[in-house]
């Protein structure tokens, strides 16, 4: 078993995982859960699931101890006739030591393994170049599945405990599933203690209402999955990885298709990790909401991996730009700049940091800081020119909301989106950037008139299955942006047509799915972040 996606995870591991669910009294389901969820990441990650079981045993103690500060702070408050603000200084200073040892020992776990060695190289090149020679190479470390992401749910579990918004909880299993719950653990979403551990905790029963519309939602997100991202791989992946043998034309296709393969990829495991927490009843937060729809850059990332930005927006933006250093600095600018230009330019600091960690929590590589800048620069620039372009529309008589002038924000933004992810996907930035030289000094339609393109692992079936496909994506996405639920709507008809649909999706994938000969098994491309 190496993912959702294998053989044995669907024949065997959830229908037994289910199986036991319901069969076992209510008190004790979150520990069947729990059994299954540490089960599942020792077949993926072995030994190094002493990783997560000590991330979650650090934030539980550290929990816990701010939650004794904090009941004794109320005893002392309900007795206290005077001195009751330095009793709540003395309670914040203690829990803000224990806060900051229980991020520090999180972020440092994942410093360590996962970027130490960039950084190693990093410095011994900066160095060299001022004529220092000192070798600084540190061996790579294994990385347990789902690092990232259950530490920035660690983090948020301690750091809201510290902000009195949860309780700390005094059972370690909960904390420990809440952590490493197996839908999530691979690609999350990114999930906050008080929103998802009640329903884990909670053991509901099962019923054939979750049932169906878990199993519908699996179904779809294996479609995106298999059908799309893991066949259009073996056009990607040979163009990435030889980009030097193809001409700009190629390169850019190759850039809009890695696209459309990491959404059908993540948004497909996500469809997957949700409807699997359905069948449990236990409803994890939304992480896209249709991404290619936005009409600016910023737009954009408030609808792709939205419990990634809500996290950094909470435990990085808000904290950064309310600090003092931050309040001072954009007291100063709204008397230089003015009230439009002041905060924006002074919030310039916690979106610098917000999107350097974006870049770094994706991979530790020079291409991830460039693609973290790259948006941050975007995201400045729309902010800074956003007045005089709505002066200038209105001087002009340019109506923003009609049809033409959305479609080229769709596409201007559609054509921003395929730059980032060209640098993203690309395997550095120095190959980043040859790329984008090649597009840009290179640009022909040779390949495609000539046939040639069609045979870089990826034929004309290949293109009409994917782009059939791509429509019916195309339509549910637009559907859903109606404002249709499509899940309840399915849920709510008839036993015939809802199973059919199930089956239809089934049927589709084995018949038209990227598998077997020729074809390489893709994990989910999100789990290695």
């Amino acid at each position: 078993m190496t993912s959702y996606y294998s053989a044995l995870f669907f024949t065997a591991f959830l229908p037994i995982t289910v199986m036991l669910y319901g069969m076992a009294p209510r008190r004790f389901r979150w520990a069947v859960l729990l059994l299954a969820s540490y089960g599942f990441f020792f077949a993926l990650s072995g030994a190094l699931i002493a990783f997560v079981a000590l991330s979650t045993a650090v934030v539980y103690a550290c929990a816990r101890m701010m939650g004794a500060n904090l009941a004794e702070k109320n005893r002392q408050l309900a007795t206290a006739s005077s001195g009751k603000r330095e009793i709540r200084e003395a309670c914040k200073r203690k829990n803000r030591r224990i806060v900051f040892a229980a991020v520090v020992a999180n972020i440092g776990i994942l410093a360590v393994l996962k970027y130490s060695g960039f950084f190693g190289l990093s410095l011994a090149s900066a160095l060299a170049a001022f004529g220092i020679s000192i070798d600084l190479s540190i061996p790579s470390f294994a990385l347990p599945i789902g690092i990232s992401f259950y530490t920035l749910m660690a983090v948020s579990y301690v750091v809201d405990v510290y902000r009195e918004r949860t309780k700390a909880d005094k059972n370690l299993g909960h904390v420990a599933l809440f952590l490493a719950f197996f839908p999530g653990i691979m690609e999350g979403p990114l999930s906050r203690y008080n929103d998802v551990a009640p329903s884990l905790i909670a053991g509901e029963p099962l019923n054939r209402k979750n049932l169906y519309a878990g199993t519908l939602r699996i179904m779809w997100g294996m479609a995106k999955k298999i059908i799309v991202a893991d066949r259009l791989n073996a056009f990607v992946k040979p163009v990435f990885d030889n980009y030097g043998s193809y001409d700009g034309g190629v390169i850019a296709l190759a850039a809009i298709l890695y696209t459309i393969q990491l959404y059908c990829d993540f948004s497909g495991t996500m469809d997957v990790a949700l409807g699997m927490g359905r069948v449990f009843n236990v409803t994890l937060p939304e992480n896209f909401r249709q991404p290619f729809f936005s009409r600016t850059a910023s737009e954009f990332w408030q609808r792709w991996h939205i419990t990634l930005g809500l996290w950094f927006k909470d435990y990085v933006y808000y904290p950064i730009s309310l600090s003092k250093p931050c309040k001072m600095l954009t007291t100063k600018a709204r008397k230089r700049f003015g009230n439009r230009y002041g905060p924006l330019l002074a919030s310039s600091v916690a979106l610098f940091c917000v999107w350097i960690g974006n870049g770094l929590w994706h991979g530790a590589g020079s291409q991830y800081i460039f693609f973290g800048l790259y948006y941050f620069v975007l995201i400045m620039a729309g902010g800074l020119i956003e007045p005089p372009c709505a002066r200038a529309a209105q001087h002009f008589g340019i109506d923003r909301n009609s049809w033409p002038y959305r479609t080229f924000q769709t596409v201007r933004t559609l054509a921003i989106i395929f730059v980032g992810e060209l640098f993203f996907r690309s395997n550095s930035l120095e190959a980043g950037l040859a790329m984008m030289g090649r597009i840009a000094g290179d640009f022909t339609i040779e390949a495609f008139t000539t046939g040639s393109a069609l045979q870089i692992g990826f034929g004309v079936g290949d293109g009409l299955i994917v782009t059939l496909f791509m429509m019916l994506v195309l339509a549910v996405g637009v559907v859903k942006e109606r404002g249709c639920n499509l899940w309840e709507w399915a849920t709510a008809q008839s036993a015939l047509l809802r199973w059919s649909l199930v089956i239809l999706l089934f049927v589709g994938t084995v018949t038209f799915g990227a598998y077997g000969l020729g074809y390489t098994p893709v994990d989910p491309m999100y789990a290695q972040f």
